[in-house]
């Protein structure tokens, strides 16, 4: 693949790119739902099949809960307690070990289970 760069795309740029078309597809999926128009729905949910064929594995939402407790208790091991306000610190801290880790994983899934953890 290309992008402008008119150069070849790392393996972290090419995820990024599918996850986008993914995205994009859900989101077409759910107006499709709504607009009563079921055909064009479902051809969206194969193509976003086909494309996840071309991506990393998704980590389960089990897989994401430890990557946050792991992440939370790091950015705790000095003795300083986080509170919902310290939602961004933590979730740049969970992206970058889950894409350390080489999977990939749904933003609003990963946001819910940060906030869930932040909130204990």
């Amino acid at each position: 693949m290309r992008i402008d760069q008119r150069a070849p795309l790392s393996d972290a740029q090419a995820v990024q790119v599918l996850t986008t078309l993914i995205k994009q597809r859900k989101e077409s999926v759910e107006q499709f739902t709504k607009g009563n128009r079921p055909q064009l729905a479902e051809k969206e949910q194969l193509e976003i099949a086909m494309i996840e064929g071309y991506l990393p594995k998704s980590a389960s939402e089990d897989d994401i809960r430890a990557v946050v407790q792991g992440a939370i208790s790091h950015l705790t091991q000095d003795g300083s307690k986080l509170s919902p306000k310290d939602m961004g610190t933590a979730m740049r801290v969970v992206q970058q070990r889950l894409q350390a880790s080489g999977v990939r994983a749904d933003g609003k899934l990963v946001s819910e289970i940060v906030k869930a953890e932040l909130a204990k």
